[in-house]
């Protein structure tokens, strides 16, 4: 337990009381008397603490030397809480073993009650015993401390079978469903190796087509810088074409746009005519002749007469 540090100014003077010492004339307004006395109080309780710290580590490394360490502020609040943490542990140990002692000490003083019964009542004693019988009682003795029973009547065995009853139950209906977690987990990794299959081998295609298709890529850029180079080879010989025309003073009519323009009416009169012809085919028969021509109308008109008079004698003989 460490000091209690406490500062108080006397009620009817300015004396300052520090751990009960009274410590006479400080005035209470005085910030560096009281900064000054604050100090002090601090340096105390580091001087108790590595007192502490010091009987502590002698205590812990006995006769060997206790290792060198940088006092500072906080390593010896860091071993100080160390020593406090350690004596209470080694208190409540202290007070564990003793605990048990008293046990231990009440149980061998109820078992030798117990065998002074059973040797003054029965007149049986464990080494009266023959060997199987001893041999159950060791067994029945290893079960009662495997099982913790106080001791080894029906009444603590059949508790004690239960509880582990149960843990087993428990044990196996965990086992079997982490046995169920397994198998899905199981049908889950076969599912996701077979889509990692899957996957890999749309990469692999996936890198095969983009090989391909670079390969195809740089082709034709290869045939676009060829194209581009034609273009330009070929617009460079039309300008100097067209610069050579126009010095020699060529006829605009024969250039290609003019004839193509040609070209056009020609077709758009060729599809005028179509229809005309039509209406001249019944008198392509005729002579290009006057003359002709009325001859062979003075024909039709005497086959036309012909036709008449033959008709009239049929409908006159009927």
């Amino acid at each position: 337990m460490s000091t209690s540090v406490y500062f108080r100014f006397r009620p009817s003077s300015s004396s300052l009381v520090f751990n009960g010492s009274w410590y006479p004339e400080v005035n209470s307004n005085d910030s560096r008397s009281a900064k000054t006395f604050v100090v002090a109080g601090r340096s105390v309780v580091m001087c108790e603490k590595i007192k502490k710290v010091n009987s502590w580590l002698g205590a812990v490394f006995g006769e060997q030397a206790v290792p060198q360490f940088e006092v500072n502020t906080r390593t010896v609040d860091i071993l100080h809480w160390l020593a406090e943490s350690s004596e209470a542990r080694c208190s409540d140990t202290a007070l564990l073993i003793e605990d048990l002692t008293q046990k231990a000490a009440e149980y061998q003083a109820e078992g030798a009650h117990l065998q002074d019964v059973l040797l003054q009542s029965v007149g049986l004693s464990f080494a009266s015993l023959s060997k199987p019988a001893a041999d159950y009682f060791s067994a029945l003795v290893e079960n009662a401390m495997v099982l913790g029973v106080r001791d080894t009547s029906l009444g603590s065995f059949m508790p004690a079978v239960n509880n582990l009853t149960n843990e087993l139950l428990e044990a196996e209906k965990s086992n079997r469903r982490l046995e169920r977690e397994l198998r899905a987990l199981r049908k889950r990794l076969g599912a996701t190796l077979v889509l990692r299959g899957s996957l890999q081998e749309d990469i692999n295609k996936t890198v095969k087509t983009q090989a391909v298709e670079s390969a195809k890529a740089e082709e034709r850029l290869l045939n676009m810088d060829f194209v581009t180079a034609k273009a330009n080879e070929l617009s460079n010989r039309r300008e100097r074409s067209e610069a050579q025309l126009v010095s020699r003073n060529m006829d605009k009519s024969i250039t290609h746009q003019a004839l193509v323009q040609l070209s056009e009416e020609v077709t758009a009169l060729k599809k005028e005519i179509i229809p005309l012809k039509k209406k001249l085919e019944p008198y392509m028969d005729l002579s290009p002749s006057p003359s002709l021509a009325q001859v062979k109308i003075e024909e039709a008109k005497r086959e036309l007469a012909t036709l008449d008079s033959q008709l009239e004698m049929k409908v006159d003989f009927k």
